[in-house]
């Protein structure tokens, strides 16, 4: 026996074990460490913008029918509930059928501050339609259900008060900005954002407005959403 033999021969069954469950632990947070740069990656928001594909808008056909919503996604919740129940700042009451009663809710929008859930919309961020004339007409009815009901993905919808949601319309950010100016940035960053996840366009007068939004903004860094 030669002498690398006999140290081999020499490790016992529980060294054997050891050596075993630290080749695990070894490959587990090696796993980790590789995974964790892609789930946190963060890039400046001009980055995500350059991304997207320019092209000229197409609203024919559109009808808000082709867009199923609101779904149930969960204990008999529907997506307005379950943003409704997420974006509280307290409560809200929830009953039976997930009926949402009192609870207080800040607009983002215009920043009123609201108790009663029907004083308040869910706002798709890109708009319905908006998501249409930049994309959506090509996809199946079953993408459209998830684009109308992605509560996977926090910067898609948002609950605001009627009168901002209404009065933002199906507008895109070069015709139409929150009137809290102090939301602006943000507002445009997830605009963005949400365009990317989705792998929608931006038209040229669209495109131009955001850059110079982000630039006035800083270039705020986002993190990177996980593509739909």
């Amino acid at each position: 026996m030669n002498g690398a033999q006999g140290v081999a021969g020499r490790v016992t069954a529980p060294t054997r074990v050891l050596i075993a469950a630290l080749a695990v632990v070894v490959a587990i947070v090696a796993a980790l460490v590789s995974a964790a740069p892609a789930q946190a990656k963060k890039r400046g928001t001009n980055v995500l913008l350059k991304s997207l594909r320019i092209a000229a808008e197409n609203p024919s056909g559109y009808d808000r029918a082709l867009f199923p919503h609101w779904v149930t996604i969960k204990d008999g919740c529907d997506t307005r509930e379950v943003v409704l129940i997420r974006q509280a700042r307290s409560g809200p009451v929830v009953s039976a059928g997930c009926r949402i009663g009192a609870g207080r809710w800040f607009s983002a929008f215009d920043g009123v501050t609201v108790r009663n859930p029907s004083s308040l919309d869910i706002d798709h961020l890109v708009a319905l339609s908006e998501a249409w004339a930049s994309g959506a007409r090509t996809w199946t009815t079953e993408r459209r259900r998830a684009f109308a009901n992605d509560v996977s993905y926090r910067r898609s919808l948002i609950a605001v008060t009627a009168s901002s949601n209404r009065s933002k319309g199906d507008q895109d950010p070069a015709e139409w900005l929150p009137p809290r100016t102090s939301y602006r940035c943000r507002y445009v960053s997830d605009w963005i954002a949400v365009k990317y996840r989705w792998r929608l366009s931006v038209d040229r007068s669209e495109q131009a407005a955001l850059r110079v939004l982000v630039r006035n903004c800083g270039n705020p860094r986002i993190t990177v959403p996980t593509r739909a």
